[in-house]
């Protein structure tokens, strides 16, 4: 058995924390390489533990991974508590209620080819100071392991998420609406059907498939724009929703078939539930600020660990109800909901199901369509997208390049926006300019990717800002 700390084994495999757990390409993630990772986090971090939640999303390779995870666990004396395919927040959720740590295997959002592994304390996702505590590591790399037959799934996982918004929203609280899923190859696809049945709404089940779908809630493909609409066309829905392939991020459409950006959502969500601190990255809309909605907000990195860390300050600062959100929908309750009676408690990881549930009942009792939630926020609007197969480095070396010169950060971000009027590098390079346009880019904490983020008056300028400014990229970096 070869001996080496988990930093080492990381550089060699390219398998990696990123914003959101290990990430890397599946053929790199070997049984080995995916039993140390278990094997740092169960010893560094969480070393009294005497049982495991472990559970995984739709992806192909997931399953093996996840039995690679088992045995790590098995081999330390632990207990497998094993959930299945199931959201990344279900499988949190029943970690916390036993007091137990949990590891899930997804890639989320990025391509099928590609796969990660993420881990929770007792109280949480692991922080960055657990994430080095795991890489300073002393860890053997098994040769030959021998990977357990996963055993059936523990139904009380599954129950008690559908039982946290089954009991806080009540059976009829949708009653007479009609929801369409596009399920494509979701962990919760079937889970989003039980729970909307369940408060009285009909279902319509859309664009299932074996086959993996990437879904990025934050860059929402084009062909997936367009099935949106022509199904808006075809039936008669109220709202259409989906999540991305752990189901920790939102994807909310109106009765028109239009997607609704992610942040908006974050927005809307902390309002209905009347948040007094809200915390969210540097990226989102800064129409957050300017609804005066709350006597707090705080605005940190991109990366739910950077946002759980955010709201833990906020509530030591005696906060009453800390929420937080990403740009991608993803929304994290730091506080308990108390309402007509009935308790909703802290989930602080990303989660697909609260701003669904949210918008979806806000909207029934203002008697509005969905297309109607956010009118009364201000007029800011934002577009992302993202140049693929663009090294990390590259992105770097093209931001280090901008900040020092403005003249060429102007030309290539918005060269019609007016002078630079300040500059943020909380995460990346946000710029905004004289117009009131903001343009951001940053590479992806998660993948080879050059994020593009833009915020403008309307949507038509917020996503020629955003295309313009990676075209622009592209005449003068190559990507590698």
């Amino acid at each position: 058995m070869t001996v080496l700390t988990l930093q080492d084994m990381a550089t060699q495999s390219g398998v990696a924390f990123g914003t959101s757990g290990a990430r890397g390409k599946v053929a790199d993630m070997t049984p080995g390489l995916c039993h140390a990772y278990t094997t740092a986090f169960l010893n560094a971090v969480v070393p009294k533990a005497t049982r495991i939640v472990l559970g995984h999303d739709l992806r192909p390779s997931s399953p093996d991974i996840a039995a690679a995870c088992a045995a790590a666990i098995e081999s330390l004396g632990m207990e497998v508590v094993y959930g299945g395919a199931l959201p990344t927040p279900a499988l949190a959720l029943y970690a916390a209620q036993i007091g137990s740590p949990a590891i899930v295997v997804t890639g989320s959002h990025i391509p099928f080819d590609r796969n990660g592994i993420k881990f929770y304390r007792e109280d949480g996702e692991i922080t960055k100071v657990d994430e080095q505590a795991m890489l300073n590591f002393l860890v053997g790399l098994p040769k030959n392991l021998k990977l357990p037959t996963l055993p059936a799934p523990d139904a009380r996982v599954l129950q008690a998420y559908l039982s946290r918004y089954i009991d806080f929203f009540g059976a009829d609280a949708l009653a007479g609406e009609t929801i369409a899923v596009y399920e494509h190859s979701s962990v919760a696809r079937d889970v989003l059907r039980s729970i909307l049945e369940a408060l009285g709404a009909e279902v319509i089940s859309l664009g299932r498939t074996d086959v993996f779908v990437p879904i990025d809630t934050e860059a929402v493909r084009h062909e997936d724009i367009e099935q949106a609409r022509e199904w808006a066309e075809l039936h008669d829905f109220d709202a259409l929703v989906s999540t991305d392939g752990d189901a920790d991020r939102p994807l909310i459409g109106d009765e028109k078939g239009e997607w609704l950006r992610g942040d908006v959502v974050g927005i809307l969500t902390a309002q209905y539930l009347h948040a007094t601190a809200v915390v969210t990255p540097v990226s989102s809309n800064s129409a957050l600020e300017r609804t005066q909605s709350f006597a707090q907000v705080v605005r940190t990195r991109i990366g739910s660990p950077y946002v759980i860390e955010g709201m833990q300050q906020a509530a030591r600062g005696g906060a009453d109800l800390v929420v937080g959100f990403e740009a991608n929908g993803g929304f994290l309750l730091g506080s308990q909901v108390l309402r007509n009676g009935k308790r909703l408690g802290p989930l602080p990881t990303r989660d697909a199901v609260l701003p669904m549930l949210a918008l979806l009942c806000g909207a029934k009792a203002q008697g509005l369509k969905m297309s109607e939630v956010g009118y009364r926020l201000p007029k800011r609007f934002t577009a992302s997208d993202r140049i693929q197969n663009f090294a990390t480095a590259s992105s770097r070396e093209l931001i280090a390049r901008l900040r020092n010169d403005h003249i060429a950060l102007r030309n290539l971000m918005a060269p019609q926006a007016g002078p630079v009027e300040g500059i943020d590098e909380t995460d990346g390079l946000r710029v905004q300019f004289a117009s009131g346009d903001i343009v951001h880019l940053r590479p992806s904490g998660n993948a080879p990717e050059l994020r593009c983020y833009a915020e403008s008056t309307s949507v038509r300028s917020a996503k020629r800002l955003c295309d313009d400014c990676l075209l622009q990229v592209l005449k003068t970096a190559a990507p590698v």
